[in-house]
């Protein structure tokens, strides 16, 4: 290459992008627009990092963590064929609502029966009644002609035989007075059973209306008009809506400063961007795995240590201005600085 082919060649990379970008011996040079972008870009990751590193001293936070609430089951207190179903799902109902009823023919009848049953023992305790009246009256009656005659024997007025019939009398008396008083009991006893099957069969008759034990939302309607249900059977879940709570089931190494008591920001994915307000409530005494179905063993020696996780309950502070629904998941950050 000739001397003058170097030349020509020097200048042109001298001329080149690369080198007026990053000037410098051996080095290009440097675009100030790039830098300024790379330096805003390191302020800002320092920036995040930091105000992370500070979050994370000041709070302990999990995303295993949702809302819970209150299910009371509707079930059946009697077996029955099911008349009409008065609820749809997920709709609002109110404590004491009707959800169901059940075909009340059987019920009336036995009703019917037993107010039967018990007009005939009360009129069975009224005869008892006016029997043991009379054998009163005989009874005083008796025991008065017994005293009389029992001075007039003390004076030799009248003779042994009529002092000794009139004796038997008096204790025949007693004796009728004292079946007549049992035959009462034995009638108040039987009324006061068929009243109390009275009772009975107005309650299970009751029982054909099935009510909303609390207020909520129809969440799982399992029944439908025409079905035979049996007593226990769980026909409609009503889930609370008034009062819902979150179960944030945190990492036991988490847990050294979490106390009852301490704020926390609750997150639902439901509502990015939102923020609920809410505090530490207790601390389960148990892990997770505990009450499990098949708990961890490990006194058999074959152990291989697992971080557990611990439910704390956390409750609102303020009344959420959206609507929630149990099952929903959340993050919880608690403040424990």
């Amino acid at each position: 290459m000739s001397e003058q082919q170097a030349q020509t060649g020097e200048k042109e990379a001298l001329n080149s992008p690369a080198a007026k970008a990053f000037p410098g011996k051996g080095f290009p040079a440097a675009n100030p627009m790039r830098m300024a972008i790379f330096g805003v870009l390191i302020a800002a990751g320092l920036v995040w990092g930091g105000v992370k590193l500070y979050h994370s001293f000041q709070y302990v936070e999990t995303d295993n963590a949702q809302i819970e609430g209150d299910v009371y089951p509707v079930i059946s207190r009697i077996p029955g064929k099911v008349e009409t179903v008065r609820v749809k799902d997920n709709q609002n109902v109110s404590k004491g609502d009707t959800l169901i009823t059940l075909d009340p023919s059987d019920y009336l009848v036995r009703k019917d029966m037993a107010a039967a049953a018990l007009q005939s023992a009360e009129a069975a305790e009224s005869a008892a009644a006016a029997q043991i009246s009379e054998a009163a009256a005989g009874e005083r009656k008796m025991q008065a002609d017994f005293r009389r005659n029992s001075n007039l024997r003390n004076q030799d007025v009248i003779s042994q035989a009529e002092y000794d019939a009139v004796r038997a009398g008096a204790e025949t008396s007693s004796a009728r007075y004292a079946a007549s008083s049992s035959q009462h009991k034995a009638a108040a006893a039987q009324t006061k059973m068929r009243n109390a099957d009275l009772r009975n069969a107005e309650l299970q008759l009751s029982y054909t209306a099935i009510t909303a034990p609390a207020g909520g939302h129809v969440s799982k309607k399992n029944v439908q008009p025409g079905q035979y249900v049996a007593p226990g059977q769980q026909l409609i879940a009503l889930v609370a809506s008034g009062d819902l709570w979150v179960v944030a089931n945190y990492k036991e190494t988490q847990l050294e400063k979490v106390r009852p008591g301490q704020p926390v920001v609750i997150h639902v994915d439901a509502y990015p961007g939102m923020e609920f307000k809410g505090k530490v409530e207790s601390v389960s005494s148990g892990t997770g795995a505990k009450f499990s179905l098949l708990p961890p063993d490990n006194a058999s020696g074959n152990f291989v240590k697992v971080t557990q996780r611990v439910p704390v309950k956390v409750v609102f502070t303020e009344k959420p201005s959206v609507p929630l629904a149990a099952g929903m998941n959340v993050i919880t950050e608690i403040r424990v600085k």
